[in-house]
């Protein structure tokens, strides 16, 4: 079984357009904070959600999401 994984996220490169948002709610968010750009609600997933997190990275147009194995 595959372990769980670490998202590494770039806040500078992200356009806010929330196609990883759309695909993991719970683990990414679109920030309340005026500038319109993706939160991670955590740094890491346990392997029940890495597939998730990988689609939403891989939908990145940006690709501002880079997941990293544990």
């Amino acid at each position: 079984m595959a372990a769980g994984c670490r998202i590494v996220f770039n806040r500078t490169t992200c356009a806010g357009i929330g196609l990883c948002e759309m695909v993991a709610p719970d683990v990414f968010v679109i920030a309340d904070d005026g500038d319109g750009r993706m939160t991670p609600t955590t740094d890491t997933v346990d392997e029940s959600k890495r597939d998730e997190v990988i689609e939403a990275a891989s939908r990145c147009p940006t690709a501002s999401i880079t997941i990293v194995d544990l």
